[in-house]
């Protein structure tokens, strides 16, 4: 949210309160690892998160050392819940040698791990994020060497997009990227290869310090809001699926499997879990993953409200190069395309309880109560290929907009959306979900996020995770206290409608 929209937030909560104090006055309503919830679902605006994940949607941009170990890789999560402010989850990776400690956005849209390096052009200097920004320097680092375009690496990445060379057959000529985001931000550099530090947790519940060689992003250039300091973080940690993906290297590493799992909290206060391994719990179903896209499309069959299966083609759920059905946990909402948004929206106000009055608040289908939203909103489903079903429970498609007295003003928080159907947080959130790329599938189930779980890696073994809160105190580079306003609108995820990274 850039600094002239807190006025328009204030403004908005301002109409709500008059508009729930003027219906008041015609007719009385009746009476581990820490993973920070970068933005919660109550009192912000609705339309002001639909812009938000429209600008993300609009183009898809992006020695002496312990050897690697095989096990559970984690990271620490960190991130802040304010109801005025756009968040963002950002994690810390330590790069090179003499290692240096990196702040880097989570995006599950895009597959490079990019960060700032010395010299840059437009790149800030400081953050509103209360983090110090580090500069990556190739030169300074013993173990580092820039990837040439005649590497095989940079031949796979040309053919993803995710590359540019002038000369693919010189040994000389650095393999180059940019990215260009939907809000006409962007980033360019060259590829370079150093030793990645990590955590790993082994089957006796011990932590070891471990490190792989990466290939990762060298961005000597930024524009547009990536310039800004208000949400600046040192760079992009991709978690898609492409060779060049950390998850994809380390894997081929032997490092940990290629599978990575998250469970977010719903509360405002967020937290939750983030490991690269596969969480094992028994309620948890799977379904494919449509096979050969570049983001994690599932096949959404149907849709059921109080069990009741709506009157939605089928057809419109099809994955093809204009529509289907993505998983984004980088989204803050939910978007339904748009024959099925109607048939959705009026099936939930049909079977809302009598107590709750129906309202239309700036074209958007809301709801006055004073009651619990469980007991007066009904449940809804997402039945996916074979059968398979997610939960869909009135947190996870309403949004507070705004209280007077005991009365509280919801309004369904899912945006019609012209062919793609894209889950976001609102619908992911205190859910498991265990990304399964070896097996191409992907499972899910409800859960409590602020427990713990069992991860199992590629050895098969069970390790324990713990999501108490992360000890942060270890990084002298973090300051605790609240974002101000302004966290990234523009670090938006490189989805299908635009751009994919031209120069």
């Amino acid at each position: 949210m850039r600094p002239p929209e807190l006025a328009f937030v204030a403004a908005r909560f301002l109409a709500v309160a008059a508009l729930l104090a003027g219906m008041a006055a015609a007719a009385p309503f009746p009476a581990a690892l820490t993973l920070e919830r970068a933005l919660p679902h109550k009192g912000v605006p609705a339309e002001h998160l639909r812009d938000r994940d429209r600008a993300r949607h609009a183009g898809r941009g992006l020695l002496g050392a312990a050897p690697a170990v095989s096990g559970v890789v984690d990271f620490p999560v960190e991130g802040s819940a304010n109801p005025y402010m756009v968040g963002l989850y950002f994690t810390r990776v330590k790069l090179g040698n003499p290692a240096k400690e990196y702040f880097v956005q989570i995006d599950t849209g895009s597959d490079i791990l990019w960060v700032a390096c010395s010299p840059c052009a437009g790149c800030p200097t400081s953050s509103g994020l209360n983090i110090q920004l580090e500069f990556f320097n190739p030169d300074s680092s013993s173990t580092s060497s820039r990837i040439p375009c005649s590497d095989d690496r940079c031949t796979a990445a040309l053919q993803t997009g995710e590359a540019v060379c002038q000369n693919s057959d010189s040994s000389s000529t650095p393999c180059d990227y940019t990215f260009t985001y939907g809000d006409g931000s962007g980033t360019s550099g060259y590829y370079v290869s150093d030793t990645m530090y990590f955590d790993t947790v082994m089957g006796n519940e011990q932590t070891a310090n471990s490190s792989a060689s990466v290939v990762f992003g060298c961005s000597n250039k930024q524009t547009g809001d990536l310039m800004k300091s208000d949400r600046a973080v040192d760079g992009i940690f991709g978690f898609g699926q492409h060779q060049l993906s950390v998850i994809s290297q380390l894997y081929s590493l032997g490092v940990s499997p290629k599978t990575f799992s998250h469970c977010l909290k719903g509360s405002d206060n967020g937290g939750g879990i983030l490991v690269l391994g596969e969480i094992v719990e028994p309620g948890l179903v799977f379904t494919p993953l449509v096979p050969q896209q570049p983001h994690y499309n599932l096949n959404l069959e149907s849709i059921a409200v109080s069990g009741q299966k709506l009157p939605i083609d089928s057809s419109l759920f099809a994955t093809s190069n204009t529509q289907g059905t993505i998983v984004d946990s980088g989204t803050t909402l939910v978007y339904l395309v748009d024959g099925a948004y109607d048939p959705f929206v009026n099936a939930i106000a049909a079977a809302v309880s009598p107590s709750v009055q129906s309202v239309v608040n700036k074209g958007s289908q809301c709801f006055v109560t004073s009651s619990s939203v469980d007991s007066s909103f009904p449940t809804a489903t997402l039945i996916f290929e074979g059968g398979v079903v997610m939960n869909v429970k009135p947190e996870n498609y309403l949004l507070q907009q705004g209280s007077s007295d005991n009365n509280v003003l919801w309004c369904i928080g899912w945006q019609r959306s012209q062919g793609i159907t894209i889950l976001g947080d609102l619908v992911l959130k205190d859910k498991i979900f265990v990304y399964d790329l070896a097996n191409m599938r992907m499972g899910w189930t409800d859960y409590d996020c602020s427990l713990s779980v069992n991860v199992t890696s590629s050895s098969g073994k069970n390790q324990y995770v713990n999501t108490g809160q992360f000890d942060v105190n270890g990084s002298p580079r973090y300051r605790s206290g609240l974002v101000p306003t302004g966290i990234a609108v523009a670090l938006v995820h490189m989805l299908i409608f635009g751009v994919l990274g031209s120069r």
